[in-house]
């Protein structure tokens, strides 16, 4: 069974183009600035949950959204229906919120042939049967591995976006977005204790690349790995400890406490912790962190934003200074400073804001290991479940899923329940080392702000970071 299907041609297929772009220019008259954006999405997700089927799936959509900006105000409208009597109805709502004249349209986004990955179906890179198989060859798998493993869920999802966008000034701009990924979670028993471990990954590529033995094997390994460490952890400690983070997937941290600070949305607005610090220190020495969409199949790549900007590689802090806030196109106008291709949306059915892509601090250098041994009395987290952050003063909150207790630069047991408390500006200045290990996350990141959930990536290197306050189950 294939799912293949023809090209997504909306302006060849559902408008005439130049009608379009009339009712597009008609709709932000006097406004600064506006797109027509059109998408088709097709998606599957199977789960294989102890044995059985639990979840197979299949979903389709389509549609626009047509946006016009003046000012602070956005006017947006979208539809399922891929017509010109819907555009003209989506027009005549879009220019309620912008009225009419006194605005200059900004410059148009210059346009790109940049691609960082394939536009193949990888719904269609095998049968369903084939995928099925797999599912069960992972749940055979893990079970034979340890007389221990009670459980075993085994989850693969893949799908493919594609996109037009129609500017006013008359550029159309394509892009076909595949995603993939497999998830693993094992749980374990022993003396009746269960506990579990999971482990996966993806990007923006084939499924093929994700299913062969030699590439879930390794996650089916880790995940076993982390189920049976938790078996043997104890609880975790209450304080404040120095903190040594792992690289790669704890930059997820990173990512909550910091990345969202550096949105330029925030900061026009002056609700950020970090808003009117334009070049001053926030962060200690060697501090560098990037968002980049421009990394080839990474999960959070985009070769143009939603917007029609080409994607890049920015640098938000150098050395510990603030140099720059991730912008979409209406905030970067109204602070004066060019765009940087992080307009992102949901789907049609959302206007884009400043979102994060792959935000990573550099590595610096650092022995890992002598980070650890550094450590007097304290926890080394190696992995990280779910968290908050408060974007207005950068608190957060992060429970970890798997770290251990250190004392005099030993390894000790794993502990649970640690969860980690403190403000990202503070944090950022109190990290003491940065290992030379920089290591982007597998593959697994999902962002939400404002009720939009878009792919991102996160990465860092191994780092200290002192006086953090620890919730544990021990005082």
């Amino acid at each position: 069974m294939s799912n293949a299907s023809a090209p997504f041609r909306p302006f060849e297929n559902n408008f005439d183009e130049a009608a379009a772009l009339g009712i597009l220019r008609d709709t932000i008259d006097g406004a600064d600035d506006g797109e027509l954006f059109c998408e088709r999405k097709r998606s599957e997700g199977l789960v294989l949950d102890d044995g059985r089927v639990k979840t197979a799936s299949y979903n389709a959509s389509e549609g626009f959204g047509l946006r016009a900006v003046r000012g602070e105000t956005a006017g947006y409208s979208h539809s399922t229906q891929m017509n010109e009597a819907a555009l003209k109805r989506a027009a005549e709502t879009a220019r309620l919120a912008v009225g009419s004249g006194g605005g200059t349209l900004a410059d148009a986004p210059v346009p790109t042939n940049q691609r960082l990955y394939s536009d193949a179906d990888p719904i269609s890179d095998a049968e369903f049967s084939v995928k099925l198989d797999v599912l069960k060859e992972i749940d055979d798998f893990a079970r034979s591995l340890d007389a221990r493993v009670v459980q075993v869920s085994a989850s693969m999802a893949a799908s493919l976006q594609e996109v037009e966008i129609l500017r006013p000034e008359g550029t159309r701009l394509r892009d076909v977005r595949p995603m993939t990924r497999v998830n693993i979670s094992v749980i374990v028993e022993q003396d009746g204790r269960r506990e579990s471990g999971t482990a996966g990954g993806g990007g923006r590529h084939s499924l093929s690349q994700l299913i062969t033995p030699e590439a879930w094997k390794p996650k089916v390994h880790e995940a076993l790995r982390i189920a049976l460490v938790n078996l043997e952890a104890v609880p975790a400690p209450a304080g404040q400890f120095d903190v040594v983070l792992g690289p790669g997937w704890p930059g997820i941290l990173l990512h909550e406490a910091i990345g969202h600070g550096l949105e330029g949305d925030f900061n026009r607005k002056g609700t950020s912790a970090f808003a009117g610090l334009m070049g001053q220190r926030i962060a200690a020495k060697g501090v560098t962190v990037l968002d980049d969409g421009t990394i080839p199949d990474r999960r959070g790549s985009i070769s143009f934003d939603d917007e029609g900007t080409q994607s890049g590689k920015n640098t938000l802090i150098d050395d510990g200074i603030l140099v720059g806030y991730m912008q979409d196109r209406q905030n970067a106008r109204l602070m004066d400073v060019a765009p940087t291709g992080n307009g992102r949306r949901e789907s049609y059915a959302h206007a884009p804001m400043p979102r994060m892509t792959n935000t990573y601090m550099l590595g610096g250098d650092a022995n890992p290991q002598d980070i650890v041994a550094d450590l007097k009395d304290g926890i080394y987290a190696v992995g990280f479940g779910g968290g908050q952050v408060d974007i207005t003063n950068g608190k957060f909150v992060f429970s970890c899923t798997e770290a251990y207790r250190v004392k005099n630069g030993k390894v000790g047991a794993p502990v649970k329940g640690a969860t980690l408390i403190g403000d990202g500006a503070t944090a950022l200045k109190h990290i003491r080392a940065i290992g030379n290990d920089m290591a982007l996350d597998p593959g697994m990141g999902n962002c939400g702000k404002a009720g939009q959930w878009v792919p991102v990536g996160v990465g860092q290197p191994s780092l200290m970071i002192g006086g953090l306050t620890v919730g544990g189950s021990q005082t």
